[in-house]
């Protein structure tokens, strides 16, 4: 056994039964399947990386969905998008109703700030005939945009829906406004508006528009409220902002109304 050397040499003695030349090929055989396992594992490992890597990217997108399906939703703990703007439009009322609550994470700053108020086009001094604004985010965004409604308004003197369309696109393709983070509600006597960073001029087809945190709450309650033949514009806003600050910890029951008559309002029939 000492003089014998080589693989095939012991591999023969091992395995006497067995040639050389067949020892040659089980060794062939398994180092190749050994080689085989290897890459086996490797592109298993690979395989496992890239679908952990595909689901961490769907969720993020999911996540980022549901955080931009409404715009006023905060996307960081120092964005102040903590309020309820509510505007109902009902039987020739428009009411816009705004909390006072201003919070910055967890932290309350100002309970009773003014979250919205009216426009007059210029020479008239008569507020049904103004534009009422309410706004939720960061307040120097949002007295920017308001200061961009105001020329659009006396650009376009009574055709809001085009104003608001106008700030819209500038808000979108702007470089400097694209940063502003805020959503406004913007009402006359015609018509009721929702404007989004994202682009978006909404109207609804009930009357009833919110933003904000508490907005689902608020915009919930209004909806439902609205079938009630007795209740007016203003009170339906009324009920719904006290559950809207009964559910949402960042709204407040400091509420602030304005309201102007609307065009819209059913004649009542003849007899």
């Amino acid at each position: 056994l000492h003089r014998v050397t080589g693989v095939v040499g012991l591999n023969h003695i091992i395995h006497p039964s067995t040639p050389p030349s067949e020892q040659n090929q089980l060794t062939t055989t398994s180092s190749l399947n050994k080689f085989v396992n290897i890459l086996n594992t490797m592109m298993n490992s690979i395989l496992r990386k890239k679908v952990s890597s595909k689901v961490a990217q769907m969720q993020a997108i999911r996540t980022t969905a549901a955080a931009s399906f409404h715009s006023s939703a905060p996307t960081s703990a120092n964005e102040y998008h903590g309020t309820t703007i509510l505007c109902v439009r009902k039987n020739g009322q428009v009411c816009m109703m705004g909390d006072g609550m201003v919070s910055m994470g967890n932290m309350i700053v100002k309970p009773n700030a003014t979250k919205i108020r009216r426009i007059l086009p210029k020479g008239t001094e008569d507020p049904q005939k103004g534009t009422i604004v309410g706004f939720a985010g960061a307040t120097a965004d949002a007295f920017t945009l308001l200061e961009r409604l105001e020329g659009k308004l006396d650009e376009y003197p009574g055709q809001l829906s085009r104003s608001c369309v106008e700030l819209a696109k500038g808000w979108r393709t702007d470089k400097y406004l694209r940063r502003l983070e805020a959503s406004l509600i913007v009402a006359d006597e015609n018509v009721s508006l929702e404007i989004t960073g994202n682009g978006d001029v909404l109207e609804m087809n009930d009357g009833v528009v919110s933003v904000g945190s508490g907005s689902p709450f608020a915009l919930a309650a209004a909806r439902a409220l609205m079938s009630v033949e007795d209740m007016t514009a203003e009170e339906v806003a009324a009920k719904a902002m006290n559950v809207a600050a009964d559910m949402c910890v960042y709204t407040n029951k400091e509420f602030l109304t304005l309201t102007i008559d609307a065009t819209d309002a059913e004649e009542p029939e003849s007899e």
